[in-house]
Order: C-alpha cells, then structure tokens, then sequence
C-alpha cells in the first residue's frame, strides 16, 4: 500500500538539504540539530495555536508531569503496599488459618490471598486494552477521569468488605480502574515534551512506578505498627480520592490534531516550490511559538470539558487489536521482554520479600516495610541515569552523524543497567541463601529498582521514539505483557524457591535478565534496517496507522 511506505531516511551529510515540512512514517529517523547551526530543531514542531501543549509554558509542562507522576504512583501504592501484612490478611479472612498451629491449612489460606494482589497485577495490564484506545481515540482527560474514578470507587468499597468473594472481586474491578495511568502517561508526556527532552521526562514516570510500589510498601508496613491492616485501604482511599480531585479540576486535554501529513503529489509540488532553497529554515530552531492572529488561550471553564471531539478516524476495534500485532515487532519485543525482565523479578520479590526476611531475620511487617527505603533511594538515583544520561548519549551520537537522530542513539546507555539487574538479582538471593546480613538482600532491592527505572526508561522511550504516532499502542504492548509476565511470577516465585533454594532461583533471573538486556548490542547496529524490514512483513499490516495519527515526527 502506498500510503504504508517509510519515508525515505535522512541523508547526514546532504549537498543540499531539503525536508517537507512534515514527513510520514519516519520510524523515528528526524533531523534533530541544524545542519549549520548545529541548534537543537524542535521535534515535533509547534503549531502557532496558544492551545496546542507544545507552547504551553515550561513551568505548566512540568506540572502536568508531576500529576501524571502521581497518579502513576499511587497505581501500585494500593496495588501491592497491602502485600506487606499478608499474614495478617490471611488470619482475618481465615480464622482457623495459623501458621504455628496449622501451617498446612495457612499455607493455603495465603494462596488464596495472594490472588488479591496477583489478580489486581493481572487487570492493570488487561484493563488497559480498554483504556488505551478511549485515549487515543477520545483523549487523555476523560480517560484519566473516569479510571481514577473505578479506582477510587473500589477502593473506599475495599474499606468496608469483609467477605473473601466480595473483596475479591473488590480489588479486581480496582486493578481495573488503576493501570490506566500507567500506560497513558507515555502518551501524555510525548503530547507536551519535545523529542530531545522526552527522556528526561520519561525517567520520572519510570521512577515513579517503582517508588509507587517501594512507598506502597513502606508506608503499609508503617501503618501496621499500631493499626489493622484495614487502615492501609483508607489512608490509600484519601489518597487516590485526591488525585482524582486534581485529574478533575487542574488536568487539561493535552491531545492536539496536528496538521495532515502531505500526500506524496503535495510533497512533489512542494519540493518544485521550494528547489531554490538549499537548506531548511531556522524558524523552528529552539524558539517558543509566539500565538497566531485571532488564536487565544481557552478559558479555564472551558479547559474542564471531559469530551472535545474523536482523535482518529481509525475504528476503535483496530485500536485494541493493533497492540498484539505491535508485539511482533523485533524492537517493542525486546522492550517488553527487558520490561519483563526488570519489573517482572522485581515483583517475583516483592512477592516473596516479607516471607524470605522473616524467615532469615525475624523481621515484622514494618521491619521489612523499611527496607524499601532503599528502593525509594534507588529510584530516584535511577532518574538522572535513566533519563538526562539517555538524552545526553542520544545526542552525542546525533552530533557524530551530523544532526539526524535514529532512536537506537539512547541504547548504549544500557550499560548501568546491564551490569546492576543481574548484581542486584545475585546479592538478593546469595545473601538470603546464605544468611548474610540483612543490608546485603536490601542493597540488591535498591540496586534491582535502579536498574528498574534506568533500563526501562530507555527501552520504553526507544520504542516511543521509533513508532511516537502509536505511542500508546506500544506502550500497552510492552506493559501488557510485562503484567502478564508478573502475574505469572508472582504465582510461581515461592514454589520455586521452595524447590530451587533462592541462590538458584536468583542466580537464573540474574542469568535471564543479562541476557536479554545484552540484545540490545544488536538493535544498536541493526536495529534501524530491523525496523524497516519487518514494517513490510505481511502480518504487520494490520498496525499500520492512519495519517490523522501522525504528529509531525
């Protein structure tokens, strides 16, 4: 089909430079510096509409980032934070459950408990085929809004329920409600950021998924010093009820319809038009759109409509399939199964933490809560080595190939992370194994959620970088399956550590991790002729976008 076909990629060293002003399918190859100035173009290019969130003030951007973040955050605070007092969980859905007395029928009794956690694991992947498509195809405020508000919902109901069913059921509909904000924050912070400060900002958003289950756990285990386990919900209900406030009254739209791509036909006559000029204007040169004749800014009033109009003309059918066809390219399987890798042995465990540290230190709930601090510090020291050292990389190879950026420019800065997940997986199970000091396992919690934030910032951002028209597709692609691979881990983690001793188990993950991170050697030197050849395989067909999902990189 010939509106499937990549744009032809940017010549580096070109003897006259000439690029339309908006190019289709480029899979992420842009020309990102000036080929004179060498100053930094801005990807995608702004509108002169004082609406369109590229011009929206730095400080506002920010802003909308630390919502997202927020949100993100407390989508795993109530997700796995309660995981932390199991024990006293089980012994109050069960009475007759006692681990002293009868730890045949406990042992039990915590399997069943555990579906609460890894049944809300499950539905904050498989929800997201729902919600996905209602914000691409109607926009990022509405479905914020209503997710927020199942989750709020389910979790006050969850202060109250007292039947095993009942809670079940309870924080499925929860896991529901809660992992929209995870895969569409991407979306929102490709809507407002520019291509060279994406990184940064994507780093945020990684560290905020970690430190929403690390502070989940933390102040769970806090919780538990003096009160039931129940408190947990209502402190967390307050908190989710407050986000929700600010999605409502302080969150815009920041999906924008930007100008239709050129036809081919349009292209040819504005090549003729323009074949007196040897190299491309300034004009979007790191400048701050100034505002077009008879543009303003929309009334605060107006800012809160929840439905503006539909995005895309794509059905929303093809919106929820496109995801599993996306997973069949080379480049967003890798990301997910890194994602899988990193996210998925983190809660392999935090599923088996509390029991592991009892077990080997006596420590209680709060006690092992604690330990999770490090995994606080972990993920904040994760944002500068996920986000501006990805940038910084990205652009010193862009500088090299004289100003044109092709997304696997960020995958050397794999490197931390290479060396950090497989570390931290072997501390965490050498030192449970064999009894060494409780701050061994917890520098290996810290250092597993570093590599956390930093290596799947990169691979996510990368994946974003090369196919942004679908960036929430890709996104739901790589999240959905590493959920699905959680769920999973969390079922097994426990059994095979019963059978393999945690030396073992570990030392696999730490093998399995390596090795999949390590693929990115590859996708650094081939990853751009990758991505060109399997964009014809007959079976993607089906993910190819419309133009109105073009954004101008």
């Amino acid at each position: 089909m010939a509106e499937d076909r990549i744009a032809a990629s940017l010549d580096a060293y070109p003897k006259v430079e000439r690029i339309d002003k908006i190019r289709k399918r480029t899979l992420g190859n842009v020309r990102l510096r000036h080929l004179d100035t060498n100053e930094i173009i801005l990807i995608p290019t702004p509108s002169s509409d004082p609406n369109d969130p590229l011009n929206w003030p730095q400080w506002y951007k920010y802003y909308i980032a630390t919502v997202v973040c927020l949100a993100m955050m407390m989508c795993n605070f109530l997700a796995a934070g309660p995981s932390i007092d199991i024990v006293s969980t089980t012994m109050d859905f069960f009475p007759g459950a006692n681990p002293r007395t009868d730890p045949l029928y406990f042992a039990d009794a915590v399997a069943k408990v555990s579906y609460f956690f890894t049944s809300t694991a499950l539905l904050q992947g498989v929800g997201n085929f729902f919600w996905v498509p209602v914000a691409n195809k109607y926009g990022r405020r509405p479905t914020y809004v209503f997710s927020y508000l199942v989750y709020t919902a389910s979790a006050i109901w969850l202060c109250f329920e007292r039947s095993y069913s009942g809670f079940l059921a309870g924080r499925i509909i929860m896991g529901f409600g809660a992992g929209a904000a995870e895969t569409v924050a991407p979306i929102t912070i490709a809507d407002i950021f520019f291509l060279h400060e994406r990184g940064t900002v994507m780093a945020l958003y990684t560290s905020f998924l970690a430190v929403g289950v690390a502070l989940g756990i933390v102040i769970s285990g806090l919780i538990t010093i003096g009160h039931e386990w129940r408190v947990i919900y209502q402190v967390a209900a307050a908190l989710v009820g407050f986000v929700l406030l600010l999605a409502f009254f302080a969150f815009p739209e920041t999906a924008y319809i930007r100008e239709k791509p050129q036809s081919d036909d349009e292209s040819a006559e504005a090549g003729q038009a323009d074949s007196e000029k040897d190299v491309i204007t300034t004009s979007d040169v790191e400048r701050v759109a100034g505002s077009g004749p008879g543009l303003t800014r929309e009334s605060y009033l107006r800012s809160l409509k929840l439905f503006r109009q539909t995005l895309t003309t794509e059905s929303f059918l093809k919106l929820v399939v496109r995801p599993l066809g996306l997973i069949c390219l080379p480049p967003v399987l890798w990301a997910a199964l890194v994602e899988a890798a990193t996210i998925g042995f983190l809660v392999a465990v935090t599923s088996n933490v509390a029991v592991a540290f009892q077990e080997t230190y006596g420590f209680e709930a709060w006690q092992v809560g604690l330990c999770f601090i490090g995994a606080i510090i972990g993920s904040i020291v994760g944002i500068p080595a996920g986000g501006h050292l990805g940038d910084k990389v990205a652009d010193w190879f862009t500088r090299r190939n004289n100003g044109v950026r092709d997304p696997e420019m960020r995958l050397p800065a794999m490197i931390p992370c290479l060396i950090a997940t497989p570390l931290s997986l072997i501390l965490y199970g050498v030192g449970i194994e064999h009894k060494l000091h409780w701050m061994c396992p917890t520098i290996g919690i810290a250092l597993l959620n570093f590599a956390t934030v930093q290596g799947t910032n990169l691979c996510l951002v990368y994946v974003i970088d090369a196919y942004r028209p679908v960036a929430g597709e890709v996104t739901l692609a790589v999240m959905g399956f590493k959920s699905m691979f959680g769920f999973l881990l969390s079922f097994y983690t426990n059994t095979w550590v019963s059978q393999s001793g945690y030396q073992n188990a570990y030392g696999v993950m730490a093998a399995i991790s390596a090795a999949l991170i390590l693929l990115s050697v590859p996708l650094y030197f081939w990853g751009k002729k990758i991505r060109h050849v399997t964009w014809q395989w007959r079976v993607i067909s089906c993910v190819h976008w419309n133009d109105d999902r073009e954004v101008g990189e």
